[in-house]
């Protein structure tokens, strides 16, 4: 006979009650109480009222996860996140991911990952063209293009299919959860940690990565919002110049490097620190460590590999990181729970924001 989970009256323990037992007490066969519990067959309604108010008095709970176990219907997730290569911020999420639905496969969870150029919005418009014609109970969103988003969302509330969102939250919409930092604040603390190594004069450089008719991200919109706020604060005189460095430039292809970094620092001369607002700080990093440039103060973002080399050799003096793994799988996590087991999720869920030096490097975690 099947088990039904249920709690008792205090509600700190959880007792299994099986079909038979509920018929006893309810006095009725045990296949009245199956075909009530499953809401299948005929069932008078003198025997129904019977069931149910058994079912009120211990307080029945169903259980959720059982039932999809006996189900064959898989829960069908989508994911919409940046390619990458090994090593790179976005491949830490994808572990995440991977790690959650290795753990929930059992209850036949079944992702299917779609990936877009971070650089690009074209290719995530694109993208999300195709992922309309796809089959799937729910989504999980980078939203790295702010008014992409949102319309590709407006669309997902229409067809009641629920999305979480990664990388940084979009207000006025319906999503039932959001997994990552809260990037003005980021970038806040990114103003705080350079003006408190930097003199109030001193100019400073604003890095970006840009692609030929690319966008800010959302998150680092937000960023640099947070940033130049407290530098307006604390009454910072200097100046802040745009840097940009192309994103198709190879990073490993040094002389399109040298040439874009000489010819965007030419043209500000005497700026000693600077400040990025994604994954990449390694480029600059790369270019000042060949130079030689020991005096700039650099400070980036996420503890990945290419990153945390420059930030124990000196050459970057801070991470602000954001345990994308645990994004990753939290994401996929709570939205499992809210399709498979009916239960709300959490709405805001904000990572903590790591500040890292080369003195706590080795220590930090960001694994599940």
């Amino acid at each position: 006979m099947r088990a039904a989970c249920v709690r008792t009256q205090n509600n700190m323990n959880m007792k299994n009650y099986r079909i038979k037992d509920i018929a006893t007490m309810a006095g009725v066969s045990a296949g009245t109480v199956d075909r009530v519990l499953h809401n299948r067959g005929r069932v008078s309604e003198e025997a129904l009222k019977k069931v149910k108010k058994t079912l009120k008095k211990i307080d029945y709970q169903p259980n959720l996860i059982a039932r999809s176990l006996a189900s064959k219907k898989a829960c069908r997730i989508m994911t919409l996140i940046p390619s990458f290569v090994s090593g790179e911020y976005w491949s830490e999420v994808s572990k995440g991911i991977d790690k959650a639905e290795q753990e929930f496969s059992d209850y036949h969870l079944k992702i299917q990952c779609k990936f877009f150029n971070q650089y690009d919005k074209i290719s995530f418009d694109t993208l999300v063209e195709e992922v309309k014609q796809e089959d799937y109970e729910g989504v999980i969103i980078a939203t790295l293009f702010k008014e992409s988003t949102f319309e590709f969302t407006q669309w997902l509330d229409r067809k009641e299919i629920p999305y979480i969102f990664i990388d940084a939250y979009i207000e006025n919409t319906n999503c039932i959860a959001y997994y990552g930092t809260d990037s003005y604040r980021s970038g806040y603390i990114g103003g705080r940690l350079l003006s408190e190594n930097i003199k109030i004069n001193d100019n400073i450089l604003l890095f970006n990565i840009i692609s030929k008719g690319s966008v800010d991200s959302t998150q680092v919109s937000a960023r640099e919002k947070g940033f130049r706020s407290y530098l307006s604060g604390v009454n910072h005189k200097g100046s802040i110049f745009p840097v940009s460095i192309p994103a198709e430039t190879p990073e490993h292809n040094e002389k399109l490097l040298d040439t874009c970094m000489e010819k965007e620092l030419k043209e500000y001369p005497g700026a000693r620190a600077g400040i990025i607002f994604n994954s990449r700080v390694h480029i600059p990093a790369e270019y000042f460590m060949k130079h030689k440039e020991n005096n700039f103060f650099l400070i980036g973002y996420d503890a990945i590999e290419a990153n945390i080399k420059f930030l124990k050799n000196g050459i970057v003096s801070h991470l602000i990181a954001q345990r994308p793994e645990v994004q990753g799988y939290n994401s996929v996590k709570a939205l499992f729970y809210h399709l498979v087991l009916q239960q709300t999720a959490t709405k805001m869920n904000y990572m903590p924001i790591d500040i890292l030096i080369k003195e706590n490097i080795n220590y930090y975690n960001n694994y599940i």
